[in-house]
């Protein structure tokens, strides 16, 4: 079954925006853990827009289930990571000037570089995996990388499913990016690899992906921590975790 991993960032996006203390993204990490989240993601970034290092060290400290570090290939943060050890890292791609993340990391152009890193990461025990687009390249590249892992990149599917939402049509663009995933699934699973995904999934759009037999995690963090501000972080991780369960028992039996 897969689990669901939550993304607190945008919690600490809130804290950053009066440069305060609180919301604090560590009790949310709590919070999200007792509405039954397997894993807490959190992005380091290298500019230190909304997580901080003392968040860091703090839900390394805290978190009861796996903490999921996304981080760039940046020697700083990578230092960083050795020293506080997640239970995983997830290396993406970081430009300074974007919103949120704008697309996988490019495994194949930055071969070299990730390939050391995860090498680094491995050694110290941490399992390794790569933010990357649904395609089939870019998974072998990550696992002759050396990672163990890959989390596709569901944002083309989720644009597609706003615009058809927006123009109140099924969405060609939608299906076509859901086959993608679909067709990226099947390679990551025969690279021998671990497959996540994420990037844009609401409570309105996983339902399709989370059927589809052989995804290992989700991380969500967007779309929960809005429904949170209506129901409570408990509730909203109650709820996306209680509809991917239930769609990937539906997508199991259908495949059996």
């Amino acid at each position: 079954m897969a689990q669901l991993g939550v993304n607190i960032d945008h919690v600490a996006t809130i804290r950053q925006a009066r440069q305060t203390v609180e919301p604090d993204p560590v009790w949310a990490a709590a919070e999200a853990e007792l509405g039954g989240a397997d894993c807490i993601t959190v992005h380091l970034r290298v500019d230190r827009r909304h997580i901080s290092d003392r968040d860091v060290r703090l839900l390394r400290e805290t978190v009861r289930g796996k903490l999921n570090m996304e981080m760039s290939l940046d020697e700083e943060i990578v230092a960083i990571a050795l020293q506080i050890g997640p239970d995983q890292a997830t290396l993406v791609p970081e430009n300074r000037r974007e919103i949120t993340t704008e697309g996988g990391l490019d495994v194949r152009a930055a071969a070299k570089r990730t390939g050391k890193v995860a090498r680094k990461l491995a050694d110290a025990g941490v399992t390794v995996s790569a933010f990357v687009d649904p395609a089939a390249a870019q998974i072998r590249a990550a696992r002759d990388a050396g990672c163990q892992a890959v989390e596709l990149h569901t944002g083309r599917y989720a644009n597609a499913c706003l615009a058809a939402t927006r123009r109140h049509n099924p969405g060609e663009q939608a299906a076509s990016a859901l086959a993608e995933l679909r067709e990226a699934l099947a390679a990551g699973v025969d690279a021998g690899l671990t497959v996540h995904a994420g990037h844009g999934l609401t409570y309105q759009n996983v339902a399709p992906v989370a059927a589809m037999d052989g995804f290992g995690e989700f991380n969500i963090g967007h779309g929960i921590i809005a429904r949170a501000v209506f129901v409570g972080l408990r509730d909203a991780v109650g709820e996306m975790k209680q509809l991917i369960s239930s769609k990937a028992q539906a997508g199991t039996i259908r495949g059996g």
